[in-house]
């Protein structure tokens, strides 16, 4: 009685297999010559992960908690304009500077510098309001645009007008929602700009609140503005 050959079968399967497909025929020659470097390449990126899974759950989680009930004093003290001591702390409290330094690439770290921002605008030291309004950032387009006005405000105190018109743009087209807010900074950087000879910016300033948001306080009036600066003579056209 003749054997039967049951391997010839499934060799030829195989390599019809291979034959229809050449791209398994290549990731599988790749993985028996590339073994070890593959496998090493692996074992890699499963520690990466796991370095920065733990990094988030036992170093930022606990750190992001921490800071934001540090805030709370601080916070405190900003309600009620209490801005030295919500900057700089009271000894037992941390301040907003303090915060913002200690846990810095945190949320609240970051918060923190709006804050702080603000504290040194309303104690009049510009030149540390614009240092801590500059680090923070927003995807919060209100609080942004609110940062980005008090970024313009430190920089016109500090007579830095450039800066301020650039700033007052900034902060007048990130939250078109809000048009009350959105009309004033305008406004400003159209004020700002005939105080340093631009007419030409200063109208299209004023024209994008009259297109833009006429129904606000600064709608209403803004056509006197306009006219004067194109039709009537003055120290600026």
């Amino acid at each position: 009685m003749t054997q039967m050959n049951t391997t010839e079968p499934f060799h030829h399967i195989h390599k019809d297999v291979n034959d229809a497909n050449p791209v398994w025929t290549k990731i599988v020659t790749l993985w028996h010559t590339r073994k070890s470097i593959i496998t090493n390449v692996l074992i890699v990126l499963v520690l990466i992960c796991l370095a920065i899974w733990g990094y988030y759950h036992f170093v930022q989680e606990p750190k992001e908690t921490k800071a934001n009930a540090l805030m709370f004093g601080a916070k405190k003290y900003f309600s009620v304009d209490s801005f030295r001591l919500a900057l700089n702390g009271d000894g037992i409290n941390k301040g907003f500077s303090s915060i913002a330094q200690v846990y810095s690439g945190t949320k609240a770290g970051n918060l923190s510098n709006y804050y702080a921002g603000l504290c040194c605008l309303h104690l009049g030291e510009f030149k540390n309001a614009v240092t801590y309004l500059k680090k923070f950032s927003t995807g919060a387009q209100q609080i942004q645009m609110f940062a980005y006005g008090s970024l313009a405000d430190a920089y016109s105190e500090l007579g830095n007008n450039n800066d301020a018109i650039t700033y007052y743009k900034k902060a007048g087209t990130t939250f078109p929602k809000d048009e009350k807010m959105s009309a004033e900074y305008l406004f400003r950087a159209g004020l700002l700009s005939e105080a340093i000879g631009n007419t030409k910016q200063a109208i299209e300033y004023y024209q994008l609140i009259q297109h833009d948001y006429p129904i606000t306080d600064r709608g209403f009036q803004i056509n006197k503005y306009i006219y004067r600066l194109k039709y009537l003579p003055n120290d600026y056209n």
